[in-house]
């Protein structure tokens, strides 16, 4: 098989949530613990930092990538999900894995691997710390894909752990409260091992400190540190994020890292390049004005509509569309009635369809029109935005894949 025909087995033979949704969902360790000993153990080869949370975990993912990088580090990556090429959930160095890689694992592992019946993320987590361990990083840091305790990512023993913060999301799984929520995400935490906690929530805090206190691990609060430096990132929630970063920094030079400020500063500045990540606050076009963000859950939005409020455009555009499985009348609620709303949907299995985004639009007051495919919409946005004027595009994270 070449490449694409690789990439199209694993989502034809493996329960993947992109494709299938939440029927694809496989908690738990038992079937990736199978894996990695078919292979192993890769994942206890190099050190690690463990990276989890609702909101912020792939940014403050990427910014410790790159600002080890800057450190002079060979650094794996591994993130979730991709918008363009599968390839991007899996970097060393900055560079997306190569498609021979890809291909000669997936040959040389299907046999083995297909009594064992991974999922998707599984399968792919399996293929990273393995590349890892073969291009014999200094370090990895790896996102979990859902929750924690029974993410696949938490069979890594770290050297440090980080929760970025805590709101409602995949309650079906996780939990219908913070605090449930947090339990859940709290299972990264290791005996003996350092934890960073990127928001100080009263909800959660004394759930995270019962699990350190019963793991005998050092919490670190990042919210009061007050630590932010000019990074690539533009998105004004990112501020929060960059103290995480900071926070985890302090800690792993306690933990003999050298990592000096001008790391720091350059690794925020070049996250972009040295890492290219996509999708957070990102600039497609100057004139006319077009950003985009995979902000796609109740916090998520809040913070982006805010951030679209303190912008001076005369007007804004917004290309919108969303997944079925979210909070689709509560999401839709944060979004402005001054705005102009261009109502699409994602050709993906899981994309919410038109219909009911127009439907629940007018029961709003919400102003649009509905498209029937992201790039009419987008097209629709561009010939009517006036030079004084934005479009941003979002909703989802397959909306902004689409127009990237």
């Amino acid at each position: 098989m070449n490449y694409q025909q690789t990439v199209d087995y694993l989502y034809s033979c493996l329960p993947s949530l992109d494709k299938k949704g939440w029927s694809a969902y496989k908690p738990g360790l038992a079937r990736v613990n199978q894996l990695l000993d078919i292979l192993d153990n890769p994942h206890n080869s190099y050190p690690v930092i463990h990276v989890a949370g609702t909101n912020g975990k792939g940014s403050v993912s990427h910014m410790l990538a790159s600002i080890l990088k800057e450190a002079g580090l060979k650094v794996g990556l591994f993130t979730s999900p991709h918008l363009k090429d599968f390839r991007e959930r899996i970097k060393v160095g900055g560079q997306e894995i190569s498609q021979n890689e890809v291909v000669n694992f997936v040959a040389n592992f299907s046999v083995e691997a297909k009594s064992i019946a991974p999922s998707f993320f599984e399968y792919t987590f399996a293929l990273a710390v393995n590349y890892f361990q073969n291009e014999k990083v200094d370090i990895a840091v790896i996102e979990t894909g859902l929750g924690g305790r029974l993410d696949c990512t938490n069979v890594v023993t770290p050297e440090l752990s980080v929760i970025t913060n805590i709101s409602l999301d995949h309650e079906q799984f996780l939990g219908s409260s913070i605090e449930e929520v947090a339990t859940e995400k709290a299972g990264i935490i290791k005996p003996g091992i350092p934890i960073v906690i990127g928001r100080r929530q009263n909800e959660t805090r004394r759930v995270f400190e019962k699990f350190a206190f019963d793991n005998r691990s050092q919490i670190h609060y990042a919210d009061s540190n007050g630590i932010t430096f000019p990074c690539a990132l533009k998105g004004d929630y990112q501020r929060e994020n960059q103290q995480t970063v900071a926070t985890c920094v302090e800690v792993l030079k306690a933990l003999n890292y050298s990592i000096t400020s001008d790391n720091v500063k350059t690794g925020l500045l070049n996250v972009v390049a040295n890492t290219g990540l996509l999708g957070r606050w990102q600039t497609l076009s100057l004139s006319p004005k077009v950003i985009c963000d995979v902000g796609h859950n109740t916090n998520g939005v809040k913070l982006l509509m805010d951030q679209l409020a303190s912008d001076k455009c005369s007007k804004v555009r917004v290309v919108w569309g969303m997944s079925e499985d979210k909070k689709v009348a509560e999401i839709m609620s944060l979004l402005p009635r001054a705005y102009h709303y261009y109502w699409c949907s994602a050709d993906n299995p899981r994309a919410l369809d038109t219909n009911s985004i127009k439907n629940q639009a007018v029961i709003l007051g919400l102003h649009g029109e509905s498209y029937s495919s992201v790039n009419e919409a987008f097209d629709a946005a561009k010939k009517e935005v006036k030079e004084d004027e934005m479009i941003f595009i979002g909703g989802s994270v397959f909306v902004v894949a689409e127009v990237i």
